[in-house]
């Protein structure tokens, strides 16, 4: 199934993807209620993903910028956020993020 629409930055291979308003379907499949819930309010943030993280914004609005990089991706409420193993990126918050997550320690 594809997604109505995306965005991707890259780094090397590494790239954020951005799958824009998943039906409720896809986030009742992936049992996206029962993960944990993480937030922050607005400032900016480096961060290393030393595991594949999807995560569902439930609010709150980020740009992320690569490391090494001007090029960003934008995601915010309602947007389902896949961060591949190995990402280094700052987000800048604009808007207070609440977010469920989950990482997956088996990504190659």
């Amino acid at each position: 199934m594809a997604s109505s629409s995306s965005s991707a930055s890259t780094s090397g291979s590494l790239r954020i993807t951005v799958e824009k308003n998943p039906p409720e379907s896809r986030l009742s499949q992936l049992g996206i209620k029962s993960w944990p819930k993480w937030g922050c309010s607005p400032g900016t943030y480096p961060l290393k993903f030393d595991a594949e993280e999807t995560c569902y914004m439930v609010r709150g609005k980020v740009k992320a910028y690569t490391k090494g990089s001007s090029e960003f991706v934008e995601f915010g409420a309602g947007d389902l956020v896949i961060i591949p193993k190995g990402m280094s990126c700052t987000w800048e918050v604009s808007v207070a993020v609440d977010k469920y997550y989950k990482f997956d320690q088996s990504s190659p």
